[in-house]
């Protein structure tokens, strides 16, 4: 893979309420084989959750770091691989990351 196949989302600097989609539709710009790259303070277990539901295999999830206030996690995408197969967009599409105390708050108002 090249380093340019390789994109970043710091989802520290989105706001809170615009996460989830923001990172939804970062993942659906992608290309075949590409990575994006997501930096966060808190693990997003919950989120990971709604990506494999909404994505199936098509998008391998990496963790590059996973430790208290510093998670990278490398998203690849692999369109070669079956799909979630079932399960409505709209029902991945719910739910809060929690944000280990700090709040996600992707689905407050």
């Amino acid at each position: 893979m090249f380093q340019n196949d390789v994109h970043p989302f710091d989802a520290r600097g989105v706001a809170k309420r615009f996460r989830h989609a923001a990172i939804f539709g970062a993942l659906e710009s992608l290309e075949d084989g590409e990575v994006m790259r997501f930096v966060n303070d808190h693990d997003p277990v919950p989120l990971l959750g709604q990506i494999q539901q909404r994505y199936g295999n098509q998008v391998g999830i990496n963790y590059v770091a996973r430790e208290p206030g510093n998670i990278v996690i490398d998203f690849t995408i692999q369109l070669g691989a079956p799909a979630a197969a079932g399960i409505p967009a709209a029902a991945a599409a719910t739910g809060s990351c929690g944000g280990g105390g700090h709040g996600c708050g992707c689905s407050s108002s």
